[in-house]
């Protein structure tokens, strides 16, 4: 069997490796437009702050070093421009000599990816501009870091390379601006108060998030001076394009290859609609795991997930891509890391679900323990079923930790029940006696069931606690203006509130206040509410005297 692939950088060289493991009588050739293959995309932003030193620690293989270890033959500097699915033939341009050439194929495997979408505006052609797509793009923006030559940067797109790049450049002390039309930083990854929350954290960083506003050109003479948004100029030294990315599949119309938006549409064997043909990696759409919708999941990880069940598929196997949950983690500006799976609680509600959410601040390993901090923890739950539906952390811990429990948990189905009593490792550098999932699971049980009544950090923002009187429930005073009580000292009924007031229980954490209200409770008192999160996460600066 002749299998022509067509790209060379994650699902490509996937597909290629594993259908000649698994069948190494099939003649495969890799077809990539690229001087480099199998290089680490993700590790872009690294290189610009030198945590990877040399540039060939991205590339994983070289064409001759692959084609020795899997069999595959790889021709570099190839695009594929023509795809001719009833005579199963593609046409190819090497881009070295122009020569046009045809191949023919039994079985084709699209994995073309994608490229960083460029913007129509003036100023484009002017020099210190970098996108971060290839190991050049960032050995570009890392030789003008090292010279000298930029001092201010804005990068344009508050996504994960877009955050990735401003954190790097301003840990070599270059002043960084990051604008995105959205409006919050990490936008459709978090939900609106947890974007917020990093934002807030990126600017005790010194790296300013402008959101909200449109990119609409660069200004200077030879180089980049100022870059022009729609609220004001920004003066700036560089301007690093991380927008987006577009899927690279312009070379299939006339194809009758179904696509959405311009990613191929692909069943869960990774067939597309046209016979023989395949696709897999950013240029392909996959499956919403929880709603079965039609899912984008431009990842490293989903290309070769989905590239290795294509060539299991190739081979005559049987194997189902079941899709995505949306997770990603990415090491943000300000020291802190951010993880998400699952639907967050936007996505949970525009899907019907019935929305139950719980956002707690706690300890990533013993307190006690050196190094010891705190995760932000937000879990979504259908009110239902119990079932867990997804799950946002942030910290300068091991987020990944948390998020990757939680998509082990949403796989299989789940119930906060379960999980709370599940048998998680603990030992003093590594976690808490409790588990922080669990602790969060706790939290979110104890809300469900109506054992603790809450106002989230989103509900008091838009003033949903404004007719409660917020109280001091701190380990001491620490909200100016505000009344105080000791858990310690509730032993009845308290002076100066009354059992139906409408009192909002305020500490650092969470906890405290949960402590207090259950007291309160126990002596008769009914219209009390706890703020999730404390004033750890939402800034509060109390009530005038």
């Amino acid at each position: 069997m002749k299998v022509l692939v067509l790209g060379g950088v994650a699902a490509g060289t996937k597909v290629a490796a594993k259908l000649k493991r698994e069948n190494r009588s099939c003649e495969v050739t890799i077809l990539t437009k690229g001087k480099d293959i199998s290089y680490a995309g993700c590790g872009l932003p690294y290189y610009v702050g030198d945590l990877i030193h040399e540039k060939s620690e991205l590339v994983v293989n070289t064409p001759e070093k692959f084609s020795g270890l899997t069999g595959a033959q790889v021709k570099t500097l190839t695009e594929a421009v023509e795809v001719n699915p009833q005579e199963h033939k593609v046409k190819a341009k090497d881009l070295a000599t122009g020569e046009i050439s045809e191949y023919a194929y039994d079985k084709l495997v699209i994995a073309t990816g994608a490229s960083p979408y460029i913007p129509d505006i003036p100023g484009l052609e002017l020099k210190n501009i970098f996108q971060m797509r290839t190991p050049e793009d960032a050995a570009a923006l890392r030789e003008a870091a090292e010279s000298g030559a930029i001092k201010r940067v804005v990068v344009a797109g508050g996504g994960f390379i877009g955050l990735e790049v401003a954190e790097n450049l301003a840990d070599r002390g270059i002043k960084v601006t990051v604008i995105d039309f959205a409006p919050h930083v990490l936008p459709n990854f978090l939900d609106p108060e947890m974007s917020e929350y990093v934002e807030n954290k990126m600017a005790d960083a010194s790296v300013m998030a402008m959101t909200g506003v449109a990119l609409e050109g660069v200004l200077g003479t030879e180089k980049v001076e100022k870059v022009q948004t729609s609220r004001r100029a920004i003066k700036a030294d560089a301007l690093v394009l991380a927008i987006g990315i577009r899927p690279n599949t312009a070379f299939l119309e006339g194809t009758g290859i179904q696509m959405f938006k311009g990613t191929i549409l692909t069943d869960s064997h990774m067939k597309t609609n046209v016979e023989d043909i395949y696709a897999a990696g950013d240029c392909a759409m996959v499956k919403n795991r929880l709603t079965g919708k039609d899912a984008w999941s431009p990842m490293g990880s989903t290309a070769n997930i989905s590239g290795r069940i294509l060539a299991q598929n190739l081979a005559g196997e049987e194997k189902e891509y079941p899709g995505v949950l949306g997770t990603g983690v990415v090491k943000l500006p300000g020291g802190i890391n951010a993880g998400r799976t699952g639907l967050t609680e936007t996505g949970a509600k525009a899907e019907g679900y019935q929305v139950v959410t719980a956002l707690s601040v706690l300890d990533d390993k013993a307190h006690y323990y050196p190094g010891s901090g705190s995760f932000v923890l937000k879990l979504v739950a259908d009110k239902v079923s119990r079932k867990l539906l997804g799950v946002q952390v942030i910290g300068s811990g091991a987020v990944d930790k948390v998020t990757d429990i939680g998509v082990t948990a949403i796989s299989l189905g789940a119930t906060v029940d379960q999980l709370s009593v599940m048998d998680f490792a603990y030992a003093p550098p590594f976690s808490t006696a409790i588990h922080p999932f669990a602790n969060g699971v706790n939290v979110l049980m104890n809300k469900m069931d109506g054992e603790m009544e809450s106002f989230t950090p989103a509900e008091y923002a838009s003033g949903q606690a404004q007719e409660y009187r917020m109280v001091d429930c701190s380990p001491a005073p620490a909200l100016a203006g505000c009344p105080y009580l000791n858990l310690t000292e509730i032993e009845g009924e308290v002076e100066g509130f009354g059992k139906d007031e409408k009192l909002l229980l305020v500490c650092a954490k969470g906890k405290r206040a949960y402590l207090t209200q259950n007291r309160l409770k126990a002596y008769g008192y009914t219209n009390t509410r706890t703020l999730e999160g404390g004033t750890f996460f939402t800034e509060i600066e109390g009530e005038e005297e």
